[in-house]
């Protein structure tokens, strides 16, 4: 029998999704609807492409620099998603000299492959190379977003030399355009350069949010050209209800469960109203989207505060703070940050009155790191209370079976494709599962865990033909792990690894959550608190920036290895029974494992109160640092549980 807590249920709807479902009487105002914003029309590429008189030359194995150029931008439009919007501009293609020679020769619209293949069959090298003036004309070219889409635009620039016209200093306008351009990347590639060629060239993807790439030679090329296309036309899908947070606690709007959309940009804080009553547990999750690989600093923080209203900053006590970094310089991925308000037992606490609530999300930045602004996914709910009357079982602190020994399902891998962020993860059930990784790339999954079942598995990092003889270059692969409520779960205390050393060998990095119990809530340790809600669970894999320079292949093969371990309950309270679903013996179901293993529930509907209207308690932490000869890697994981 558990001890005789503050109740409330857990019963999950969908929060992947672009809309949620909302519960009525959750809070005193009624729930505002989501507007889902569809960000998969929303982005486009350009490619700049270097056409002066020195892509002429020969490119060491028999052929002139732009007729390699010619093939890769093929095999770059062959990879493109169908009608992905794409665009083609090339400069010194018409005239012998002139720094004004910079024309688009293929509109950004959506893609029509011979089309783009003609046009750039018919360049011919002649001129100067005006780069600063094509990455001007190159952001006109790229249609703005509509009707509040978020999406990722991008100039792709081919290069094979510095400019040398000098009217418009190029890392300068990728610098303004970037801070111009809300979603602009400039991605660089360097194809058989090295100097001040390759240092300009490193300088202006720097200052425009991207990544530069480098081709010493043809295949090279067309490796570098089909990940940069492809990293921005698998960009992050957004759904959620724009919102303009507040620049001071006076100016915040008053939030209702729900799904939103902002922005933050370096050193600033948005503050957010919230309106709690006394018995509810309530969340609070950001997840901030930069461009991949975007320069940043590994103790960048994002942070999210909930203060109870009424003094400096909100202005009274905190009540939960989050503050998440990177923890890795290779660049930037999706940071995700989560804190929730959850009553007392004894309900004696400042933060377990009812009011008014300001809830703050922050941004530090160190010094060189990615000036633009970054787009925010914000989910907002609250927990309605359970039935009077209900016991809920006890906590599940234990990882038990699922621990880092835990046995994981073996036999031949099924094909998936990994979604974007949590609105379209991609739904697995528990076996074995093989997808293909970009470097700077978040893959993400989704599999659903009952009341009772722990989640547990292992990413592992193919083994790959690397490019370049000579001293091994280290990049990482990381994973994590986030509860229904998007909070992260953490590293388990040690007890699990999930960042490891990649240099093209075999690697493999693992997660894992406790057993979901509602009481959960009231343990103190990180790695247990925020798992007390059945749903559907998130899993991210990630290869790092650094990969680019390691990998032949464009993409790196992951193979995910994933457990559902122990009976799923029928609901959260004390004495619950198994649940064994229609046509299903006891853990031999469809989806069940022959060691008895069962899956969890497909929905979140269940026994055991009303429903979520977002999100969940406060969640995991715990910094782990991996060393590799001189390689250092600390993965995302900040403080955590600070509680007023």
């Amino acid at each position: 029998m558990t001890r005789n807590h503050r109740r409330t249920a857990v019963t999950w709807t969908g929060i992947g999704a672009a809309l949620l479902a909302l519960v009525a009487g959750a809070l005193p105002a009624a729930a505002a609807p989501i507007a889902p914003v569809d960000s998969t029309g929303a982005g486009g590429l350009v490619m700049v492409l270097d056409s002066s008189g020195s892509m002429a030359d020969d490119d060491g194995a028999g052929r002139a620099r732009m007729a390699s150029a010619r093939s890769a931008v093929g095999t770059v439009v062959d990879a493109l998603p169908d009608g992905y919007p794409t665009g083609l501009r090339v400069y010194g293609a018409d005239r012998t000299s002139g720094c004004t020679d910079t024309r688009l020769v293929r509109p950004v619209e959506p893609l029509d492959r011979d089309a783009v293949k003609r046009a750039v069959d018919g360049v011919r090298p002649k001129g100067d190379t005006p780069i600063g003036l094509s990455l001007r004309r190159a952001a006109q070219d790229l249609p703005e977003p509509a009707d509040g889409a978020i999406g990722t635009r991008t100039i792709l620039l081919i290069s094979d030399g510095e400019d040398n016209c000098g009217t418009s200093e190029p890392c300068r306008v990728a610098e303004q355009l970037a801070r111009a351009g809300f979603g602009l990347r400039i991605d660089t590639v360097g194809f058989q350069v090295k100097g001040a060629a390759r240092e300009q060239l490193e300088c202006v993807a720097a200052a425009g949010n991207g990544r530069y790439y480098d081709a010493p030679d043809a295949d090279a090329l067309a490796r570098q050209l089909q990940r940069a296309a492809q990293l921005t036309a698998d960009g992050y899908r957004f759904a959620g209800r724009p919102v303009t947070g507040g620049d001071e606690v006076d100016t915040a709007p008053v939030l209702r469960p729900g799904q939103y959309l902002d922005s933050i940009g370096p050193g600033e804080t948005r503050y957010y109203a919230a309106d709690f009553d006394a018995v509810s547990t309530t969340g609070f999750s950001v997840t901030a989207v930069p461009q991949p690989g975007a320069a940043v600093d590994r103790f960048d923080v994002l942070r999210t505060r909930i203060v109870a209203a009424g003094g400096p900053d909100g202005d009274g006590p905190s009540c939960e703070r989050d503050d998440e970094r990177f923890r890795q310089s290779e660049g930037a991925v999706p940071l995700t940050s989560a804190v929730a308000r959850v009553p007392s037992e004894k309900g004696n606490r400042r933060c377990d009155e009812a009011g008014r609530y300001v809830l703050t999300v922050e941004r530090e930045s160190k010094k060189g790191s990615d000036a633009a602004r970054w787009p925010l996914e914000m989910v907002y709910g609250t927990e309605a209370p359970l039935a009077d009357g209900v016991v809920p079982a006890q906590a599940a602190p234990e990882f038990g079976a699922g621990g880092r020994g835990a046995a994981l399902p073996a036999g031949a891998p099924r094909e998936v494709r990994g979604g974007t962020g949590f609105n379209d993860a991609a739904r697995i059930a528990p076996g074995v599962w093989k997808d293909r990784v970009l470097p700077s790339q978040t893959l993400w999954y989704k599999i659903p865990a009952g009341w009772g079942q722990q989640v547990r598995y292992d990413v592992e990092f193919a083994n790959e033909p690397t490019v370049g003889p000579g001293a091994r270059t280290y990049s990482y692969g990381s994973t994590e792990l986030f509860t229904p409520a998007r909070f992260p779960v953490g590293a388990g205390g040690g007890e699990h690894r999930p960042n490891t050393p990649y240099d093209g060998r075999p690697a493999v990095a693992g997660a894992g959550s406790v057993p979901v119990a509602w009481t959960n809530r009231y343990e103190s340790r990180p790695t247990v608190h925020p798992v007390h809600a059945k749903g559907d669970f998130y899993l991210a894999v990630t290869l790092g920036a650094r990969a680019a320079e390691i990998a032949e292949n464009p993409r790196i093969g992951v193979v995910l290895r994933v457990a559902v371990l122990g009976d799923e309950l029928a609901g959260p309270e004390h004495g619950a029974s198994v649940l064994v679903r229609e046509g299903e013996g006891k853990g031999e179901g469809k989806n069940g494992d022959k060691r008895g293993n069962a899956a969890g529930a497909g929905d979140s509907g269940g026994a055991g109160g009303a429903g979520w209207t977002g999100i969940a308690a406060a969640a995991g932490a715990g910094a782990l640092v991996v060393a590799a000869g001189g390689f250092l890697l600390v993965r995302r994981r900040g403080s955590r549980g600070r509680r007023g």
